[in-house]
């Protein structure tokens, strides 16, 4: 595949002033790559600000129908700048801090394109907050996870909120309570990722994973993104309420009765209309 890198995207070495974020877009699929090796890929104020600013940009781009996150070096990404936020003892600045992250992993769920995380290697804190944030997760077989804030006083409070929507509290508190890491097999097991594969066959994996789901309508792939985490949220007899309106009027639509009639009549896969 040919890519065509954004203003975001610059070479494959880092350099010191190189951005904390890199962009290249593959076809449909929009690659976002870490880009802070050297820090373990920890999500400094900018580096949160630069992914915050390009969700913006991805939602309002109507050529891209999956985003894939990724990370270079040897970790996803360490969560929290620990260095940054040992740098000031102000309430204010580390509620600003945290409010900005929050508010980047926010914009994970309303993208409408499908968010997968690509995780080569351990990630922590509020870097296992990030995958677990994504729509979907694919990780190395040699990729770990943890929680390890009680280690240095720090109860994960926000990486606890998707981490206990993923894999459940039991399983949560036994991450948050001990610290203790578990590996990509583990993780899986319990809900945290998609899938699991040998770490060099991670790449092709991703982007088939990434590929296979951008042929899909991206109608259809936003509007069931949104239906996906609205219903969780919700009681087992409201959800299946708005899931029943949201099927019924799905039906109506011209990229429904388009794949409808492909199927019955065994054509080809139709181009969508995003009708």
């Amino acid at each position: 595949m040919s890519a065509a890198p954004t203003a975001t995207a610059t070479r494959s070495a880092p350099l010191p002033n190189e951005p904390v974020l890199l962009r290249e877009d593959h076809g449909r699929i929009a690659v976002l790559t870490l880009n802070r090796p050297r820090a373990m890929n920890a999500l400094s104020g900018e580096l949160i600000d630069a992914l915050s600013a390009e969700f913006d940009r991805l939602a309002a781009d109507k050529a891209i129908r999956v985003v894939v996150i990724q990370a270079k070096g040897r970790a996803f990404s360490a969560g929290h700048d620990l260095r940054e936020v040992r740098s000031s003892s102000d309430y204010g600045f580390h509620h600003d801090l945290i409010s900005r992250c929050s508010a980047m992993m926010m914009k994970i769920r309303k993208l409408p394109q499908p968010v997968i995380a690509k995780v080569h290697a351990i990630a922590t804190a509020a870097g296992c907050q990030l995958v677990a944030a994504c729509d979907l997760a694919v990780a190395s077989s040699d990729a770990t996870f943890a929680t390890p804030g009680v280690h240095i006083g720090l109860f994960c409070g926000t990486p606890s909120v998707p981490l206990g929507r993923n894999i459940g509290a039991k399983r949560a508190l036994d991450m948050l309570f001990t610290g203790e890491p578990v590996d990509a097999q583990t993780a899986l097991r319990d809900g945290l990722l998609s899938r699991v594969v040998p770490p060099d066959q991670l790449d092709t994996a991703t982007m088939d994973l990434a590929q296979h789901i951008a042929t899909k309508s991206p109608l259809v792939l936003a509007q069931g993104k949104e239906l996906f985490h609205k219903h969780m949220e919700m009681d087992l007899e409201q959800a299946y309420a708005y899931a029943t309106t949201f099927m019924a009027g799905g039906i109506m639509r011209e990229d429904a009765k388009i794949g409808i009639d492909a199927f019955v009549n065994k054509k080809p896969q139709p181009d969508w209309t995003g009708r």
